[in-house]
């Protein structure tokens, strides 16, 4: 197999990782705080002077942390963060993690939860939980702090930055691990503000997302028909190898 059949594989690997990395990102277009991933390339160098050859590999990839749009519902439970923050969630297994999806309600037992189910935490890492005579939550204020009628201030939302969120693990919904299920270095971020009665959309762009699966479909078919040619090549040369003279 010649080298420039190898550099096509290479890239072909490459191209299937980003492909998954992009339809996750399409298929959580309309997933609510959803930060999207992006796959950064590398080369790897073989060879010496002119028998030098040049493949491609993956490096890492990373979160795109950029802002997502910010769209008003109106709904009292509804929360949006505008800042570098997250939120921190006690998930049904009892992990921590975080995330951005600010869709809260209040279970049967009066414990604020996300949409699965997660219990949303305070500042301190607990859970947050209203009094059962709660009538009414009148604000969060921008701090995170809940106050309801009746009953003053509840508890506040845990609004964490995450110094190495690069090395987090996605666990679906828009949720993040710390790695290997340890304990996160997670830091209350005072700069970020919780937006009350609205919810953050992903920051995804459906349209570029689909522009970039057109240019790696291309990339593939180039790469393809280059190894095809190394293929009609080979072929015809052990054709001409096999002729009687």
């Amino acid at each position: 197999m010649s080298n420039s059949t190898f550099v096509s594989l290479s890239l072909n690997s490459v191209l299937a990782r980003e492909l998954d990395m992009t339809a996750n990102n399409i298929a959580n277009a309309n997933t609510a705080g959803f930060k999207g991933e992006r796959l950064t390339f590398d080369t790897f160098l073989m060879g010496k002077g002119d028998n030098q050859t040049e493949f491609v590999v993956s490096k890492a990839s990373f979160v795109d942390e950029k802002q997502g749009a910010v769209t008003y519902t109106g709904n009292t439970l509804d929360v949006a963060l505008q800042g570098e923050g997250w939120f921190s969630y006690r998930t049904l297994e009892g992990q921590v993690v975080y995330g951005r999806d600010g869709r809260f309600s209040v279970d049967t037992q009066g414990n604020l939860v996300t949409l699965n189910g997660d219990h949303v935490l305070d500042d301190g890492g607990g859970d947050i939980t209203f009094p059962p005579d709660t009538a009414n939550i009148a604000t969060i204020s921008k701090d995170g702090t809940i106050s309801a009628e009746g009953n003053g201030t509840i508890a506040k939302i845990g609004v964490f930055t995450l110094p190495d969120l690069q090395s987090f693990e996605r666990i679906g919904a828009g949720r993040f691990t710390p790695p290997g299920n340890g304990e996160a270095e997670a830091i209350i971020d005072p700069s970020t503000k919780v937006l009350q009665g609205a919810i953050e959309g992903s920051n995804v762009q459906p349209v570029l997302e689909m522009t970039r699966l057109i240019s790696m479909q291309r990339a593939y078919e180039r790469s393809n028909k280059l190894m095809d040619g190394e293929d009609d090549l080979r072929r015809k040369t052990l054709q001409k190898i096999g002729q009687p003279v």
